[in-house]
């Protein structure tokens, strides 16, 4: 029995949710009488609801990401039919931005905007004591992450074994790109550096030799990111491999250094282009020193052995069919080893509505929230765009074709080639 259900529908079984750990190690005292177990959004919702129902939870908190918000809703309500006393809580990036007419949050008992590391443990403490908390909706203060409880043990053999295990040594972005959820939390904290590097040690010592770091920025602060990567180097072993996200146009000397010196395939950096266009990215408050972003990536993908995954946004405001392509035949000729060709999606929060009645920018009102058309894309252009990255994605990300996808653009541009 657990007085405490902590639960999410992960996109897919190899993922693990770091969110939920958090809370989980933050329960403290609380975390005795607590349970974790984690779905995927593919499993029958009756059965999750059985398995969580069978622990005679009395409160049971529920991750809402953008892949999972239809599916939870299914999932709160079969667990409210069948005991409609359990307090069901309701939190992560999704909600946060929803109003309070919304389905899921007219359903949930209680909703935590924001990060909830601390304020889920003081709500259950409430709730289990009887006492009614004064708000349905509750707006913590963002915590101090030195205090926050580390939830890296909470990786079983089973995590380290079959999924994917996520790790952060910041939170927030100092950027305001208008269509990043991130750009509404303009600090960025640092986890004390000292503390971290113990974690990490740990999860080594338990076997993990895949990392992904969640920050949106780690190579902000040089001093903290070199450290991080001279701890991996020094433990260098073959199947080691770290997954980074990197800001295109910071790369100075001493982080090059240590970069260069990973063998092969050790590392994978997730760089953000999004757009060439300078207007657009005036448009959306992007900071992108082009020329930088350029030659940091000829140096990585020349005199590294990192495995680069791009990203570029088609729909963003401003920026039509012709100048997309032009972005896109700009970043293939730099060699990247992946380009992610992503759909503009409108989050809840996020500042990018501000351009709807100038760009006519329509969008989908349901998750994803992908843009249907806007005053320079048609809706058709955008779908071509959308079949453009699928086949991309399977002919030219896969690595299958190295050698002969040249063969078909080779007399054209890469983008109207393909």
């Amino acid at each position: 029995m657990a007085k405490i259900i902590l639960s999410t529908l992960n996109a897919r079984y190899i993922h693990a949710s770091l969110g939920l750990r958090y809370l989980y190690a933050n329960l403290n005292d609380l975390s005795q009488s607590a349970k974790l177990l984690e779905f995927s959004i593919n499993e029958d919702r009756n059965e999750i609801a059985a398995r969580i129902l069978k622990h005679n939870p009395e409160i049971v908190g529920f991750g809402v990401y953008i892949w999972n918000t239809r599916e939870t809703l299914e999932l709160i309500q079969l667990i409210k039919s069948h005991n409609p006393n359990i307090k069901l809580v309701c939190g992560g990036p999704e909600i946060s931005f929803y109003p309070e007419t919304h389905p899921l949050v007219v359903a949930s008992d209680f909703v935590i905007k924001g990060e909830a590391d601390i304020s889920f443990a003081r709500l259950c403490e409430k709730l289990l004591k009887h006492e009614k908390p004064s708000q349905k909706v509750i707006c913590p203060t963002l915590p101090d992450v030195s205090e926050l409880q580390s939830p890296y043990l909470l990786y079983n053999e089973d995590d380290i074994a079959n999924r994917v295990i996520y790790v952060e040594a910041s939170r927030g972005c100092p950027f305001k790109c208008e269509f990043c959820l991130s750009s509404l939390d303009k600090k960025v904290r640092h986890f004390p550096l000292d503390r971290f590097l113990d974690d990490l040690e740990m999860l080594f010592k338990k076997g993990v030799r895949h990392f992904k770091f969640v920050d949106r920025t780690f190579n902000l602060h040089i001093e903290t990111s070199t450290k991080i990567l001279e701890f991996f180097l020094e433990r260098y072993e073959p199947g080691l491999f770290i997954h980074f996200e990197l800001i295109p146009d910071r790369l100075p000397h001493a982080l090059r250094e240590i970069i260069a010196q990973f063998p092969l395939g050790a590392l994978q950096f997730e760089i953000g282009i999004q757009t060439f266009n300078p207007e657009t990215e005036v448009a959306i408050s992007r900071r992108q020193d082009q020329d930088k972003t350029t030659e940091n990536l000829s140096f990585l993908r020349q005199e590294t052995g990192v495995y680069l995954h791009t990203d570029l946004i088609a729909g963003l405001p401003g920026e039509d069919l012709n100048s997309f392509a032009e972005g896109f035949d700009r970043l293939l000729a730099l060699n990247p080893h992946e380009i992610q060709v992503g759909i503009l999606k409108r989050l809840p929060g996020t500042p990018i509505s501000r351009h709807d009645a100038t760009w006519e920018m329509q969008y989908n009102p349901n998750p994803p929230y992908d843009i249907i058309e806007n005053k320079v894309l048609s809706a058709d252009a955008i779908n071509n765009i959308k079949h453009f990255a699928y086949f991309w994605d399977r002919i030219s990300n896969s690595g299958n074709f190295r050698k002969t996808r040249h063969l078909i653009w080779e007399k054209s541009s890469p983008f109207w080639g393909f």
